[in-house]
């Protein structure tokens, strides 16, 4: 099986990873998965789509707040319009499939929904659903060493502006052209990751992942007017709760991220990725701080059914 992160995809082709995806109800070999070029998502960004990850834990392979992505999953398609042609628990179960059928320990996930080429035009109301599952072996998004040293951050030069004018709630694939602009800004940059801004020099997200700070033994983050409702952010402010640290959700100032004590990441690729600079300016003593680690460690635990309490969380596959 083929392992790579986030880095050593500049090196290697994804389309080349041998494996089987499941398209539109059955499975066929991972290089016959295609689509016309002519379909509309292509065209236009009008798709959903959802990350999630299986990890190997206490009593196998097992897959991490399934139920959470997939209903946000169809939460997307019903914000955009889009009618998904199975029912929940047919993706949660194609999804285990996928996990199983490429015999796969740790996998992260990716159902996609899309529109088909039977017609060309904005309008999508005559167009077929397609939906595709496609698992992998994928390491930590920004690599290994990142996850434990942290990471550097720009912020970036293309903001989000009125929460009025995108649908922030869907994790729809137009929504990422912003996102790509900024952290291939960052990249060519020299740093690791973006830090993308709202109105009024106010913290959004990261180009994929949700923001968070510490202050005071205090965790701060965005509230949700204008970034995704993250299923990691949610898990994150639960664990923080286990062991009595406050979570505050408001609109954070960019510079309350220069004064902060800690910083870090979170999503379903970052899982909890420490920031320790952003610009040219050092967070903490730019080093992982205690809190951040702390939750990092168990958030880790938890994922591969260390924590009792959360195993509702992890469907074996």
């Amino acid at each position: 099986m083929l392992c790579f992160s986030f880095i050593s995809c500049k090196k290697m082709i994804i389309s080349d990873i041998k494996g089987q995806i499941w398209l539109d109800g059955t499975f066929c070999d991972w290089k016959d998965a295609g689509i016309h070029v002519l379909s509309h998502t292509l065209h236009y960004g009008t798709g959903v789509f959802e990350g999630v990850r299986a990890y190997e834990s206490e009593n196998g392979t097992a897959i991490f707040r399934l139920d959470d992505h997939t209903e946000r999953l169809f939460q997307s398609a019903k914000l955009i319009g889009m009618k998904i042609p199975y029912s929940v628990q047919q993706l949660m179960d194609a999804q285990c499939e996928s996990v199983k059928i490429n015999q796969l320990k740790n996998a992260y996930i990716r159902p996609i929904c899309f529109y088909g080429n039977e017609g060309m035009g904005l309008r999508a109301d005559n167009l077929k659903v397609h939906v595709a599952i496609a698992s992998w072996d994928w390491g930590p998004y920004l690599g290994e060493e990142k996850i434990t040293n942290g990471i550097k951050v720009k912020v970036s030069k293309f903001p989000k502006r009125d929460p009025e004018a995108m649908l922030y709630k869907a994790k729809a694939t137009g929504n990422y052209l912003n996102s790509m602009l900024a952290l291939t800004d960052a990249l060519e940059s020299g740093f690791d990751e973006a830090l993308i801004l709202g109105s009024n020099n106010t913290v959004n997200e990261g180009s994929g992942e949700n923001f968070f700070l510490i202050k005071d033994g205090k965790l701060i983050t965005p509230d949700l007017v204008t970034v995704l409702d993250g299923i990691t952010r949610k898990t994150i402010i639960d664990l923080a709760k286990d062991i009595n640290i406050e979570t505050i959700e408001r609109k954070i100032d960019i510079n309350e991220v220069f004064d902060c004590d800690e910083a870090f990441f979170t999503g379903t690729a970052a899982e909890v990725t420490p920031i320790v600079q952003v610009d040219d300016r050092k967070i903490g003593n730019a080093q992982p701080g205690d809190i951040t680690k702390r939750l990092q460690k168990n958030y880790f635990d938890l994922i591969h059914g260390k924590i009792n309490k959360y195993n509702d969380w992890l469907t074996t596959v």
